[in-house]
């Protein structure tokens, strides 16, 4: 059940903190009721992990709101680009050439946006591009396939301090003139907030424990 009460208080934190932080109410494994019961409460902004079951919740959704914002926040196979690009206004997962060569053939991307994945921590089991070969990669994006690329993502090493990826992601954002992170989840978003996260990604905090059905 999506909890009002829950995303009124992070929202009332970023206010204070005078942030200008975005809340995307990630519904992955929750079913449509609990999307439509945020919905009901002003929630325009979500964040799905599977095409499949992203198609399920929120064909009819966007179309009955047009106001609906829907970020795809999980990994990205090149064979699902066009069904994605068809439903997902944001893609927080731009993590390899190829993928980005994939929506570049696709086209028709005028008015959709793009997170570049960064691996801070540069761990072998996670995607995402290394520090040393962003810049190149960010321009390729940019200039070469004329992707909208707004800014960069991260998801800290489990075992470290988020705060220094964070800043580290922020730093990079800095250098390579990208307005936007996307950075902080229901554990450590206050982090990502106090170091001005465009989007923090909320999904347990606000939906409670996941559930594998629609």
């Amino acid at each position: 059940m999506f909890d009002i009460d829950k995303y009124n208080k992070i929202s009332q934190k970023i206010k204070v903190l005078k942030k200008k932080t975005r809340i995307i109410a990630v519904s992955k494994n929750h079913p449509k009721k609990d999307v439509e019961i945020a919905i009901s409460h002003g929630v325009k902004i979500f964040g799905e992990n599977r095409i499949q079951e992203a198609w399920v919740k929120f064909e009819d959704l966007k179309k009955e709101n047009p106001s609906l914002e829907l970020h795809l926040t999980g990994p990205l196979q090149t064979n699902k680009v066009k069904k994605a690009a068809n439903l997902f206004d944001v893609f927080h997962t731009l993590d390899r050439e190829k993928l980005a060569k994939e929506f570049f053939k696709v086209g028709g991307l005028d008015n959709k946006k793009f997170f570049i994945q960064v691996n801070t921590g540069k761990e072998e089991t996670k995607s995402g591009i290394y520090l040393e070969e962003l810049s190149e990669f960010i321009n390729y994006c940019k200039f070469d396939l004329s992707l909208n690329i707004i800014g960069l993502m991260s998801i800290p090493p489990i075992h470290d301090q988020p705060k220094k990826h964070f800043s580290i992601l922020a730093d990079e954002a800095k250098k390579n003139n990208l307005p936007q992170l996307s950075m902080g989840m229901s554990g450590d978003y206050m982090d990502a907030i106090k170091l001005n996260a465009s989007y923090i990604r909320i999904g347990t905090a606000l939906f409670g424990e996941r559930k594998n059905e629609n």
